[in-house]
């Protein structure tokens, strides 16, 4: 079976491709982009589990190409297949793609230095504000790197940052201050936004909604998560999946932020 499929193999990349060249340079092309389409959507939407299944279906397409004769249709075929299944799992990703409803300020894109100290400052201001008036916040640092699903549960502001801005949405008398604040960037991308929650038994009995909602976040981004225990007013910095630091302070803070800043002021030689 071994030797047949190596004579099928060697079939292809010498006989067959001569034969009809144009025909297999198209169907490559048509196939990286139905591929670059799928990974991106799967990429998108932190689907790891997509992703995998996507590389196994198309080495099982590749090798069904090979055995059946170098059969394009059926490989193609396949491809459109799950092309479609990915398509209808992710329906609403795949319009906000194309309708562009989704464009995202990217970290480091048009954010001068002097800007970047600003937003730390301002950042760092409203949550000790809040803090001291008890006031639930949860603010998620993000790279771009959330799931979709996170954003669209919430409410698209593309605001500038300001201590005045970031404490009117967790005005408890708010819409949107039960939810997640999304940054990125220079902006407050969304808000009212809903995180998965962690479902750990060995957490304190003092973390509330908002501790277990920046602690599950965390483990599925790599994303940085600042909250203010509308309790106790005290300030948490949560990473990896944990809470990094208790009873956060001004510095703490700022060194939160300073990280997820590093790209921008380490360009000017700030730090």
């Amino acid at each position: 079976m071994w030797s047949e499929f190596a004579d099928r193999i060697e079939y292809f990349f010498v006989e067959a491709i001569k034969e009809s060249y144009v025909v297999y340079i198209f169907e490559l092309l048509l196939f990286a982009a139905i591929f670059y389409f799928i990974f991106k959507v799967l990429n998108n939407n932190k689907a790891v589990g997509f992703i995998i299944a996507n590389v196994v279906v198309i080495l099982f397409a590749s090798f069904t190409f090979v055995l059946a004769k170098f059969d394009a249709e059926i490989f193609i075929l396949i491809i459109f297949m799950y092309a479609l299944f990915v398509s209808t799992i992710f329906n609403a990703e795949i319009k906000r793609m194309f309708n562009g409803s989704h464009k995202k300020a990217h970290k480091g894109e048009n954010l001068a230095v002097s800007g970047v100290e600003f937003i730390i400052e301002e950042t760092v201001r409203a949550v000790q504000n809040m803090s001291k008036k008890d006031v639930g916040a949860l603010i998620v640092l993000s790279n771009n790197n959330l799931p979709e699903g996170i954003v669209e549960s919430g409410t698209v502001v593309n605001a500038q940052i300001s201590s005045e801005m970031i404490e009117a949405v967790f005005y408890p008398k708010a819409p949107l201050h039960d939810g997640a604040m999304i940054i990125e960037g220079d902006k407050i991308y969304a808000a009212g936004c809903f995180l998965p929650l962690s479902q750990s038994d060995n957490l304190p009995k003092e973390m509330g909604s908002r501790h277990r909602a920046a602690i599950g976040v965390t483990t599925v981004a790599n994303v940085t998560v600042i909250v203010v225990s509308e309790e106790t007013g005290i300030i948490s910095i949560v990473k990896n999946g944990a809470v990094k630091k208790k009873y956060a302070d001004a510095a703490d803070i700022k060194n939160a932020l300073s990280d997820y800043y590093w790209t921008d002021l380490t360009a000017e030689g700030k730090l």
